[in-house]
Formats: structure tokens, sequence, C-alpha cells
């Protein structure tokens, strides 16, 4: 299908308010960015200038532990290791244990 002179006349005609509306277009989208990123600093400066409130430590890499607590876990972990070993002795009553065995080691080949 060709374009007719009289097309092209009121293509002409049209052409200012075309032109007008792509670059209110183009605007547009450049003053949407830019207020985009107002609001993202306005948000990161309120951030920077508020005081937060601080989360309950947990068992994690934030939590600052005292000596006397290290000591008294030491102390409770070998409690529990004693009592570990009773029980076995107790279950193990039957096994007998070589008090020599994997203590000498024969290199004359």
């Amino acid at each position: 299908m060709a374009i007719q002179p009289i097309d092209l006349q009121t293509l002409f005609t049209q052409m200012d308010k075309v032109a007008k509306q792509k670059s209110a277009e183009k605007e547009g989208l450049v003053l949407q960015q830019s207020l985009q990123g107002a609001v993202n600093l306005k948000k990161t400066e309120e951030k920077v200038r508020s005081v937060n409130e601080t989360k309950d430590p947990e068992d994690g890499a934030e939590r600052i532990k005292d000596k006397n607590a290290k000591k008294q876990g030491q102390e409770e972990t070998s409690e529990k290791k004693d009592e570990k070993k009773d029980s076995i002795d107790e279950k193990n009553v039957d096994v007998i244990k070589d008090p020599d065995l994997g203590k000498h080691i024969d290199v004359s080949g």
C-alpha cells in the first residue's frame, strides 16, 4: 500500500505534536529516575541518623562470653564426660580391654 500525498500532508502537520509527546516521555523517565534517587537518598540518610534498637544476642558470633562462664562450662562438660564414661562402663561390663593394645608398634618388620 503506497502513501498518498494527502497522507503526507496530514503526517507533516502532526509531526510537531509527535515530537513534543516523545520528548515529554523521555523527560518523564529522567524525572522519575531522579525522584526515585532522591527518595532512596532520603531513606539512607534517615537510617544513618536514626538510633536502632539492639536485638537480643543469640548463640551466634555476636554473643560475648565471660571467662567465669567459660570455666563453668568446662566444669560442666568435664562432669558430663565423666557421666558418659560411667554410663559406657556400665553398658560394656562384659567387654575386656587390653591395656597394651595400641601402645606398642612393631617396626622390625
